[in-house]
């Protein structure tokens, strides 16, 4: 295990809010099921920069590649709603996902996070017989050395581009925290 895999693991664990997150994801016995994205990337940079920032919404991925159909996750937004009330529940079959930006069928949740936009939202973490996964296709470099590059899917000779630079035009993630490196 490398050191930052060390460093998220203690932070994931330290963070009551996000054990509670993982294991209410758990109690679903979905298939390949993780939280992925910002909940983690967020957390990680706000502990690196000494602040507490909002949550925006918390990405929980799986992969079920039978029931593709969007109710069924808007039915398990609303399980994790009964267990979790009042939280920014986004659920998402990666059986379906691919479809957003014209890629070839996923075949597993590590795919769709491979596919993900840019490097340091690549990442998930499941809790899984009461011990903490994580899926970074990417690695968790870039994460902890606060650098925001684009997967290799959205990097200069893609079509997607632009996908890539609007979204770090949108977040505008350099203003919250202040010393990250973002390529654009």
């Amino acid at each position: 295990m490398t050191n930052y895999e060390t460093q998220l693991i203690n932070i994931i664990k330290n963070d009551k809010y996000i054990i509670s997150i993982l294991k209410s994801v758990e109690k679903l016995n979905l298939n390949d099921a993780w939280v992925a994205a910002g909940l983690i990337r967020n957390k990680v940079w706000d502990v690196l920069h000494n602040i507490n920032t909002p949550i925006n919404d918390i990405d929980v991925i799986y992969f079920d590649n039978i029931d593709t159909s969007w109710e069924t996750e808007k039915d398990l937004e609303k399980k994790l709603e009964i267990l979790i009330p009042n939280q920014p529940w986004s659920v998402k079959n990666q059986a379906r996902m691919h479809l957003k930006n014209g890629f070839d069928s996923y075949n597993s949740s590590f795919d769709g996070v491979a596919h993900f936009t840019e490097i340091p939202t690549a990442i998930a973490v499941k809790i899984c017989n009461s011990e903490l996964k994580i899926m970074a296709p990417y690695g968790l470099d870039d994460l902890f050395k606060k650098i925001v590059k684009p997967t290799p899917y959205y990097q200069n000779n893609s079509k997607l581009r632009s996908i890539y630079i609007e979204r770090m035009q949108e977040k505008k993630w350099h203003e919250i925290w202040i010393d990250l490196s973002v390529e654009v």
